[in-house]
């Protein structure tokens, strides 16, 4: 910031005034990300003055600037969650896909148990939960499921959750009560307002129809109501048959489908960064980064950032705070390296 003021009191620096308005236009935006965090300072300064200077026997004074204090330091945990939260898509509402590993009933129950866990942290976060797809497993649980989290921020959130969850525990459809091991993996989207553009050709479409799948009764559909779409240079194929109208259920799958395509240009462009600054990705799609133990113990550690705890109910419950908040901040610092 100060080498910009300096450059712009030098003479000639009007010269070029695109080049210039550039500047101005940078030098605002520092300015306004980084103000904020000068007057949280100027306050702490101001009470640590203040502190020397009370006397320990005012006990008004002390409450009044323990009061001044927990303020600040609501203040800087909102400054920390918009800077971790700065992504372009960060604000966005989450794609959230989740598929079942080789297990059987085993890990389709798991999938089961991991929407359920999301589905309540979205609930505690106001969010809406809306499944556009579902596949239910054979015998129980889920073999796969994708719904969109309408919200604040809630992809900025949820993409610390992509990649493989391991279950540890014993099995409740063993019979002989022995321990058990599932995966099941987790895709997280932001997803793509028509403030992106996004060029989709309809000659690149294969759309193709089906019947809604489900357990059976009342809400299985008896018409070809259900969208496949696959994008042909790319091979991305998306669905949804949540809608009984087969226009709203192409509708939304137009939606999965831009949301790829955007994460598919994302991850290009960040490799060739890679490629560029001679960086080795540390993003393995397939890697494991949580682990959940109901069995011998109780533990759900994540590989990643090393955050753990003993309260797996909980977290089981939908209480992933820690662990996003461990993650945005692993991140945030992995990506200053």
């Amino acid at each position: 910031m100060q080498l910009l003021e300096e450059e712009m009191a030098r003479d000639g620096f009007w010269k070029d005034q695109a080049k210039a308005q550039e500047k101005i236009s940078r030098l605002k935006e520092l300015k306004k990300a980084c103000e904020p965090w000068q007057r949280a300072y100027a306050q702490y300064e101001e009470l640590e003055l203040l502190l020397e200077a009370v006397d320990e026997h005012d006990v008004h004074s002390q409450d009044e600037l323990t009061r001044d204090l927990e303020r600040l330091m609501k203040e800087l945990d909102t400054l920390e969650q918009a800077r971790l939260l700065g992504g372009k898509t960060d604000s966005n509402n989450a794609i959230i896909s989740i598929h079942a590993g080789a297990g059987g009933t085993e890990a389709c129950d798991w999938v089961a148990m991991l929407f359920r866990m999301y589905s309540r942290w979205a609930q505690e976060k106001g969010c809406d939960v809306e499944t556009i797809d579902l596949l239910p497993g054979e015998e129980a649980g889920t073999k796969s499921v994708t719904a969109i989290i309408k919200g604040a921020y809630a992809f900025g959130h949820l993409r610390s959750e992509v990649g493989v969850h391991r279950l540890v525990r014993i099995s409740p459809f063993d019979a002989n009560k022995r321990r058990h091991t599932s995966f099941a993996s987790v895709d997280v989207l932001a997803e793509i307002g028509d403030e992106v553009a996004i060029d989709i050709e309809e000659k690149d479409l294969r759309i193709d129809t089906f019947r809604s799948s489900g357990a059976g009764g009342q809400h299985v559909n008896v018409t070809d109501s259900a969208v496949r779409i696959t994008h042909l240079p790319t091979g991305i194929v998306v669905q949804c048959q949540n809608e009984r109208s087969q226009h709203k259920n192409r509708k939304t799958a137009m939606k999965l489908l831009k949301a790829r395509l955007y994460e598919m240009e994302e991850q290009k462009k960040a490799e060739e960064t890679a490629r560029l600054y001679g960086e080795k990705s540390v993003i393995a799609w397939g890697s494991q980064i949580r682990s959940y133990v109901l069995h011998p113990y109780y533990m759900v550690k994540d590989h990643r950032t090393e955050h753990e705890t003993s309260n797996a109910q909980a977290v089981l419950d939908g209480a992933l705070d820690d662990f996003i908040t461990a993650f945005l901040r692993w991140n945030a610092s992995r990506t200053r390296q």
